[in-house]
């Protein structure tokens, strides 16, 4: 049995979805003053940057981005086997912050949780809100985006892939069924 792809997003509609997005962190957090982006590696850091960028091109202002590596947070590792521990890169201060959160694709929560525990383990920000490009539902656990560029209701046995060209700019968004 094949696989059938559909895009549910092109280039331009990424754009659109992650422009509305800065515009929706600058209006919530009335502007740029404490807030600070946290991309999820991998997938998530690529569109922290281009919110970043975004918001630049929006308010002026850059505002302060971090990475954060989740492996070693995940609640599935022994199961997992062996995975990469990549880096966790966040240069500044999450003391008192507006921490934005971003990830690509919101399905369970449980990446969600992972990220959340490893930034209180660096700092107590104000809040943490939650940026994702795609939130396809099925969650496990209670948690809910805070800025979203498109739900996609899907079944568990489809996915979703964002894809990214090799300056790590999102490219496409595909669903795909078995």
């Amino acid at each position: 049995m094949a696989t059938r792809e559909t895009i549910i997003l092109d280039q331009p509609a990424i754009t659109r979805a992650l422009t509305r997005i800065a515009h929706e962190i600058l209006e919530s957090n009335r502007g740029t003053e404490g807030v600070v982006l946290i991309g999820i590696r991998t997938g998530g850091d690529h569109l922290a940057l281009a919110l970043q960028q975004r918001i630049k091109d929006i308010e002026g202002v850059t505002v302060p981005l971090g990475i954060v590596d989740i492996t070693m947070y995940r609640d599935d590792l022994a199961s997992r086997g062996s995975l990469p521990v990549g880096k966790t890169e966040i240069p500044f201060a999450l003391d008192d912050k507006a921490l934005v959160l971003v990830d690509d694709v919101l399905y369970t929560g449980r990446t969600i949780r992972a990220a959340m525990d490893a930034v209180m383990d660096l700092g107590r920000p104000r809040t943490i809100q939650l940026a994702v490009l795609i939130d396809r539902g099925h969650r496990e656990l209670p948690i809910r985006p805070d800025y979203v560029g498109r739900n996609v209701p899907t079944a568990h046995n489809e996915q979703i892939v964002v894809a990214f060209d090799q300056a790590n700019h999102p490219v496409e968004v595909r669903l795909i069924k078995p």
